[in-house]
């Protein structure tokens, strides 16, 4: 018995340093704004986008596309296929995985970057003033020698 309860002990310590850690912080925090990027893109595409198309396409509200399979009997409801939505739902997580390529593809450059930045070689210290007057002295007694 003494075994299982130090091992209880053991695994919510292993528990608590795994969800402590930054990878599933970090992960918690990514969903949480994911969720509110998601409903701003929706927002966008049903409020903006979406009534922008209805207008080019003749004042049709994808929404409201569907089909009626059966109609509605005092025994059963209607069968609708609503392909509006799912429609809508595409462009969604269209313009969605845009946005992340984007972002993303931002990131990477931002990353490279500063990457690149800290692996260049640093520029060397300019020489004293009397190893370049040296040099220069030198120079001259090579194209009078000439």
């Amino acid at each position: 018995m003494k075994d299982i309860v130090s091992s209880g002990k053991s695994f919510f310590k292993e528990f608590r340093e795994f969800a402590v850690k930054g990878n599933v912080m970090d992960m918690a925090i990514g969903v949480v704004i994911g969720t509110a990027f998601g409903k701003i893109v929706s927002s966008l595409v049903a409020d903006v986008i979406m009534p922008l198309v209805g207008l080019f396409v003749g004042n049709i509200d994808l929404k409201d596309l569907a089909v009626t399979l059966q109609d509605k009997t005092d025994t059963s409801p209607a069968i609708v296929l609503t392909y509006g939505v799912f429609l809508q739902n595409v462009l969604d997580f269209l313009i969605i995985a845009f946005a992340i390529f984007l972002t993303i593809k931002v990131l990477i450059n931002l990353k490279n970057r500063i990457i690149k930045e800290e692996e260049a070689p640093a520029e060397a210290p300019a020489d004293p003033a009397d190893v370049q007057l040296l040099r220069e002295i030198r120079d001259l007694l090579k194209d009078q020698n000439k």
